[in-house]
């Protein structure tokens, strides 16, 4: 986010003849198998229904807007370069000037129903796309006293017929409105709800109104979102959080999904993008396979029964569906080899992948889970001092994940979900560090398993006082190749024949015994330790940590988890 009080806008001349920084993968994206199953993946383009949709990442510079001399400091606005023949722009698109150019716009285009449809009654009776009727000026950046008004940015909201969204905004540098052919708009029945993400740009400017500029994202996502992302941005001088946008996104009405990967085409994704999963070289809790992990004594205990029973092998007496009513839970083996199970096995240790639909089938999501069998204590960071802590942060059963996300128009590598303790993080590609071709790394923190981008340490609580629980990771001789060691549990969307569930997947209670302790004596002692002006601090932050932290609870499995089915936290 920026945020300032005055701006040096760019004039065209400054930067239309300076091309921006793009970014590329590592290695060129690869040939995808078809074979007799060939579906649309990496086609380019999208069938949605009665709209066809084609992914623009190439743009030519409209307008920016700089914080300072240093262009770095600001944003800039696009708008498509090249439109293939039938098809028409939705709007402009816009990104920080700190990251390389790496983005896209959809256009659109109508496609012919097929005879059987041929029929309608009131609106679908409409053109999917039509011009707007005008356009409204929304903010500029001139304060009416300039001669010159090329150095400025005029931002205009299509006005749409009755019964059309507008799906984005154009900016320009003169006063005058667009062509009305600049951008469609489409039949409001053909689009979803859309909602602000992430604040790009928020202006104080004592010359002109204040502006602020959000990217955008469905409202309605996960594996059953229809809702797609058409790559523009939503800009206001006065929108609050809560408020209906005034734009929308578009909606995937072809049930087929036919630009997901087939089965073929989703080994050869993970082949190709797998990262290496890497665990802190003083890693105690390794992970392990389920199958070595179940084989190897593990138990299940059952409310009201005071013997527990040996699991099956693949977990097939393990109670299946349901909900976690607390009535079951595993726990490691009972005999002695609990000491050894307790660390895991890496050799055993494979990434449990499930692949589905994100974004309106316009992505693919590959879910990577990992088991450990034991989650470590944590460590307390407080300044400059390290605390082991003897049972906060630790319990039976762990499971954790990132996530690729795959653009299903190129099959290109767009982002990777790094999962962390309760929440999580996006991070584009070119912020990703690649180890091989383009295989990026996944850093494991130590005892927690919590994932992160790149190597140091990471403060759960406040990383400005350096106060909380630490997060260390690095790269070791202790790691997971997910190109090569994993296995599919599930894609449903291919049917339920593609790909066979194992049973342990079905299990929806605990991985791990619930055990309540009073950890915040543990806290308590460490406090009152501390200088009388620090401690306020310090308790304020403790009491802001996760409840999960302070007693030992096996977690659920991955399909009883809310990402499952719906996006990720953030």
């Amino acid at each position: 986010m920026f945020g300032c009080k005055c701006f040096r806008w760019s004039k065209i001349s400054d930067l239309s003849s300076r091309e921006p920084d793009t970014f590329l993968l590592p290695e060129p994206i690869p040939q995808w198998p078809q074979g007799c199953s060939g579906t649309g993946f990496a086609s380019g383009t999208i069938k949605l229904g009665e709209l066809e949709v084609h992914k623009i990442s190439k743009f030519d510079f409209v307008w920016s807007c700089n914080l300072s001399q240093d262009r770095k400091q600001g944003v800039s606005f696009y708008k498509p370069r090249v439109v293939p023949d039938g098809f028409f722009s939705l709007g402009h698109y816009c990104q920080s000037n700190k990251k390389p150019l790496r983005g896209f716009v959809l256009v659109a285009r109508e496609v012919a129903k097929p005879e059987a449809e041929d029929h309608c009654s009131g609106n679908p009776c409409l053109p999917a796309l039509q011009n707007p009727l005008d356009y409204t000026l929304v903010w500029s950046s001139n304060d009416g006293t300039e001669e010159n008004f090329d150095g400025s940015g005029y931002f205009w909201l299509p006005q749409p017929p009755e019964g059309y969204k507008a799906l984005g905004f154009i900016v320009t540098t003169k006063p005058v409105k667009p062509e009305l052919g600049e951008v469609k708009c489409v039949r409001g029945d053909l689009t979803d709800e859309c909602e602000t993400y992430r604040l790009i740009l928020k202006t104080s400017s004592v010359l002109s109104e204040v502006l602020a500029i959000w990217s955008i994202r469905p409202r309605h996502r996960g594996m059953h979102g229809k809702g797609i992302s058409v790559g523009t941005f939503f800009c206001s001088s006065y929108w609050s959080t809560g408020q209906e946008l005034n734009i929308a996104c578009l909606k995937n009405f072809d049930t087929s999904l036919q630009a997901m990967p087939n089965l073929d085409q989703i080994h050869a994704i993970i082949r190709h993008y797998g990262p290496t999963l890497f665990f802190h070289p003083r890693e105690t809790y390794l992970p392990s396979s389920v199958q070595w992990f179940l084989d190897n004594g593990a138990m299940l205990y059952t409310r009201g029964d005071s013997v527990a029973k040996p699991i099956a092998p693949e977990g097939s007496n393990l109670p299946g569906g349901g909900t976690n009513d607390g009535q079951c839970w595993i726990d490691l083996p009972s005999d002695v080899r609990r000491a050894i199970v307790i660390f895991g096995n890496l050799e055993s240790a494979k990434l449990y992948v499930h692949v589905k639909p994100a974004l309106g089938g316009t992505f693919t999501d590959l879910a990577m889970w990992i088991f450990c069998p034991f989650n470590g204590p944590a460590t307390l960071k407080v300044g400059v001092v390290n605390v082991p802590l003897s049972k906060v942060g630790q319990h039976v059963g762990d499971w954790e994940h990132f996530t690729l996300r795959v653009s299903n128009f190129t099959g290109e590598l767009w982002s990777i979900y790094f999962s962390q303790h309760s929440g999580g993080e996006w991070v584009d590609a070119y912020d990703l560090e690649f180890i091989a071709g383009n295989k990026a790394i996944v850093y494991s923190s130590k005892g927690g398993h919590a994932s992160f981008p790149h190597p140091g340490t990471y403060i759960q609580g406040s990383s400005k006082l350096g106060i909380g629980i630490r997060n260390d990771v690095a790269r070791s001789n202790l790691y997971v190749d997910s190109s090569t060691q994993y296995e599919i549990i599930a894609a449903q969307y291919l049917g339920h024949e593609a790909v066979s569930e194992p049973c342990w997947l079905q299990y929806m209670r605990e991985w791990g015994p619930t055990i309540i302790y009073d950890s915040r004596k543990e806290l308590a002692k460490i406090v009152n330790r501390l200088p009388i002006m620090v401690r306020n601090s310090v308790q304020s932050i403790f009491d802001k940590l996760p409840m999960e932290l302070f007693k030992e609870e096996g977690p659920t499995g991955p399909k009883e988890k809310n990402n499952w089915f719906g996006d990720e936290r953030w």
